[in-house]
């Protein structure tokens, strides 16, 4: 996924991407035409560039046109603007979060279960909370390709120093505040920086307030036109034990995201909270690494994160061979995601899980079990991935963890901000 903040690369301008949008109708010949659009940029781009390759391959009977656009804002507003005239693209990606913000039945059209059986899909196959968000009306609108949880890697070596692996030379179970503390104190002992590696910037801070927070069992409501719901005592908890690592100096302070990952790669500091989707970084450094799920600091394993998944944008008439060649496309990439599984994202189409394949992913493999634990984004049109309430949240907080702010003031602003969003009326 590479989710950090907006720098992924466009492949293609907006003016390419919206003279590709889709006429009805095959295509010359006997092949049938199928335009896919997505936002994958960075090492995981490649992965789906070569997962592309491989349909085309094995379908020479169809033409795949698959546009990569900007991350983000970017990719967002082309997709609602080609559907909410009736001419999106065949195919889609969309992360599960933002599909609050593209109406069911208006900017994306329903998946068919008989067409989705005809190429061996079914709806038991993908994890339930995921299709329970996907789903609008009774009627399924996503197909989920993977989860992206923020997990936690490690340095293997560094680790091993500050006494912290066990037996078998995998980091020891670290549960509770003050255990978690405790191993950071360890690992800044050997490093003689810091403990943990963290981005204090843009949007990583609402991701760590976020999964601390659902650990609290908080829960967040966004009703339009109100204000939000927030249990201010489980926030502010959240909030004081960010703080409390950087305070105690456990944790790097004013560092953005290429600034905690080049903190990581240099061994100033033994461990370092993340998307999962670093991989590639990291294995390409040569970094004695290793990953594990995000810790259980206030009693379970919850953590932050979002799901890539296939989505059908809404045309005016869906012509039935480019219907089925695209049902084609997504069962394709869906029982071939051990390769997108390489990238760190854990693929959420469950046979994959226990394939040999899969199982020899190391160190992807070793959080499978997460999913159920992903806690997306509370709904609402503008939440999500690459989101403005996402960024808010990552401003608000990021002054709480550098002591600008007090908790009790980070929360304040951040309630302030989403409380502003909440008055504003969807674009569409």
């Amino acid at each position: 996924m590479n989710d950090r903040p907006p720098t992924r690369r466009a492949v293609l301008g907006a003016a390419l991407a919206l003279g590709a949008l889709p006429l009805n109708g095959c295509g010359g010949g006997a092949r049938t035409e199928i335009r896919y659009w997505n936002l994958f940029g960075g090492g995981d781009g490649v992965l789906m560039l070569k997962m592309q390759d491989d349909f085309r391959a094995k379908n020479p009977d169809i033409d795949l046109e698959a546009v990569t656009l900007a991350w983000g804002a970017p990719y967002y507003t082309k997709l609602a603007m080609a559907a909410a005239g009736g001419r999106g693209p065949d195919v889609a990606i969309l992360h599960l979060a933002r599909m609050p913000g593209y109406p069911a039945g208006h900017l994306l059209d329903a998946f068919d279960e008989e067409l989705m059986a005809e190429v061996g899909l079914r709806t038991s196959q993908f994890p339930p909370g995921l299709l329970e968000r996907a789903t609008v009306g009774g009627r399924l609108y996503a197909l989920p390709l993977d989860v992206h949880p923020f997990v936690m890697y490690y340095n293997t070596d560094l680790a091993g120093k500050a006494g912290l692996l066990g037996a078998d030379g995998e980091l020891a179970p670290l549960t509770g505040p003050d255990q978690v503390a405790e191993a950071f104190a360890k690992a800044k002992a050997v490093t003689g920086r810091y403990g943990l590696s963290l981005d204090n910037l843009d949007v990583q801070p609402w991701r760590l307030f976020w999964g601390l927070y659902r650990q609290l069992d908080g829960a967040m409501e966004l009703p339009p036109g109100g204000t939000v719901g927030i249990d201010d005592a489980k926030a502010i908890r959240a909030l004081e034990y960010m703080r409390r690592l950087t305070a105690e100096g456990l944790a790097t302070e004013g560092v953005d995201y290429p600034g905690a990952i080049a903190s990581f790669i240099n061994g100033e500091a033994a461990f370092h909270w993340n998307g999962g989707w670093e991989v590639a970084t990291f294995t390409a450094a040569g970094l004695p690494y290793s990953m594990t799920r995000f810790p259980n600091i206030f009693g379970n394993g919850r953590t932050a994160g979002d799901s890539h998944v296939f989505v059908l944008p809404h045309q005016r008439v869906r012509d039935p061979e480019r219907t089925r060649a695209s049902y084609r496309l997504i069962a394709h990439m869906l029982k071939t995601s051990v390769t997108w599984g390489s990238a760190g994202h854990v693929p959420a189409y469950q046979p994959i899980l226990g394939t040999p394949e899969y199982l020899a992913l190391k160190p992807q493999s070793e959080y499978r079990d997460v999913t159920p634990d992903v806690q997306l984004d509370p709904p609402a049109w503008f939440s999500g991935s690459g989101s403005d309430f996402q960024n808010q949240g990552g401003a608000a907080f990021q002054g709480v963890l550098s002591g600008e702010l007090t908790p009790e003031e980070g929360l304040a602003r951040f309630k302030a901000a989403v409380n502003k969003l909440l008055t504003t009326l969807s674009p569409v």
